[in-house]
């Protein structure tokens, strides 16, 4: 069977959580291998709207085994809480199939109180962290002072953990940031109240994926954020804190590179960024605010406004070749419905150099001039399309053009939000 790695190959929010949820469909096992509640998919099935921010999107399909890896950050009042949601609503979000790594790190409050007070010292050099404690645990996790979830086994290594942490964190918060320090023992207190809880799902995830795989089942690796956010190929500083490319799917979660079978890039039909970072194709204009309008672009997790612009296949022909994508799928097309023209950017220019590829010095990327290809629009309603002929020729010719620049097909193309608004296309 195939085992698939899922990524977003643009700066994030591009809709893998709906990919996701329909390949989950073919899939035995899910496996999340990065970041952490910082990151916000979105599905729409049956009539309900169901917002994920820890948990893998196969969760809403009750025969998958849901993982979250070791590379994973796992925020445990976020997990409880999505948990809880999802039981509410009839949901199987059980032990029997939904299971953390023992390796994965924990977020605690001292890593949600570092993030906000070095995000609100940088002042005007924002990141546009989400606040979440993301970056610090990582941080935690490098210097190998981190606390793991199958330390909450241990209620004495727990405390010593935090108070150790807090030894320096404290002096940061106080001394440097002027923030409130924060108590380790009602930090551990409050942390082993939910251990109860947690434990039942806390194992040895790497041992049931590499079972899944002697049983030759279908397994799919999901990706959080996207490629440009990694932290060592994206837009740096402007970066989450973990690897988003695909080869992150092995070391987040225990699998050898030889168990990856192929790798789908989602991308969407245009081009979206929160926060802060380079942004070649931004448009600050009625044609953005149009994109941003259409699409309902803000943020899952923060409910930030979404900057909007134009289709860069400089940025995708970068996230291929990171990543080795050998199809793409094309989310919101039914978003550029009514645009008299469209846009993709198919080079950059910088200092009266042209590039194919996004410049690597840090700053550069903001600096340079987008080389643009016009295409007519279309006005016909999409949505209702399910075959790739039933498109106008207007879309076909501009989701042809992307599959040239990048050199990769449009394997799926979303029409709308719904499970079913989908078009698959048989492409070798």
């Amino acid at each position: 069977m195939a085992n698939i790695v899922i990524i977003g190959a643009q700066w994030g929010d591009e809709g893998k959580g709906k990919i996701v949820d329909m390949l989950s469909a073919e899939s035995q096992v899910i496996e999340r291998f990065q970041g952490g509640a910082n990151a916000g998919h979105t599905i729409k099935a049956g009539g309900r709207e169901t917002v994920l921010h820890l948990l893998p999107s196969g969760i809403l399909w009750p025969d998958a085994l849901c993982l979250i890896g070791n590379g994973v950050v796992l925020d445990p009042e976020v997990f409880l809480e999505e948990i809880d949601a999802l039981q509410a609503e009839g949901i199987d979000a059980s032990p029997r199939r939904l299971a953390v790594s023992a390796k994965a790190h924990l977020i605690l409050p001292y890593h949600k109180a570092l993030d906000k007070a070095r995000e609100a010292k940088r002042a005007g050099s924002k990141i546009g962290t989400t606040g979440r404690g993301i970056g610090p645990c990582y941080e935690d996790k490098a210097a190998r002072i981190g606390l793991r979830a199958g330390d909450l086994a241990r209620p004495d290594l727990v405390r010593a953990k935090i108070r150790h942490a807090l030894l320096e964190k404290n002096i940061l918060l106080t001394g440097l940031y002027k923030f409130d320090a924060i108590d380790a023992d009602r930090t551990a207190d409050a942390l082993l109240a939910l251990a109860p809880r947690l434990l039942p799902y806390i194992t040895d995830t790497d041992a049931l994926v590499h079972k899944a795989i002697q049983e030759n089942k279908a397994i799919l690796f999901e990706g959080a954020q996207g490629v440009h956010l990694d932290i060592d190929h994206g837009t740096y500083p402007f970066v989450t804190s973990s690897n988003t490319v695909s080869a992150g799917a092995c070391c987040g979660t225990g699998v050898a590179p030889s168990a990856i079978s192929e790798v789908i890039g989602v991308a969407k039909a245009y081009t979206t960024r929160v926060g802060s970072g380079p942004f070649p194709t931004e448009l600050n204009d009625d044609t953005g605010s149009y994109l941003q309008a259409q699409g309902h672009e803000f943020g899952a997790t923060t409910g930030r406004p979404r900057r909007c612009g134009w289709l860069d296949a400089v940025i995708l022909r970068e996230s291929v070749r990171l990543n080795g994508i050998d199809r793409l799928a094309l989310t919101k097309l039914d978003v550029l419905q009514n645009l008299p023209q469209l846009k993709i950017c198919v080079a950059y220019e910088l200092d009266g150099k042209r590039m194919d590829y996004p410049p690597q010095g840090e700053g550069e990327l903001a600096a340079v001039k987008p080389v643009y290809e016009t295409f007519p629009g279309f006005e016909d309603d999409i949505s209702g399309c399910r075959k790739y002929g039933d498109l106008p020729e207007e879309a076909r010719a501009y989701i042809e053009r992307i599959e040239e620049l990048t050199g990769v097909p449009a394997g799926y193309i979303s029409v709308g939000p719904g499970r079913d608004q989908t078009i698959i296309r048989q492409v070798a």
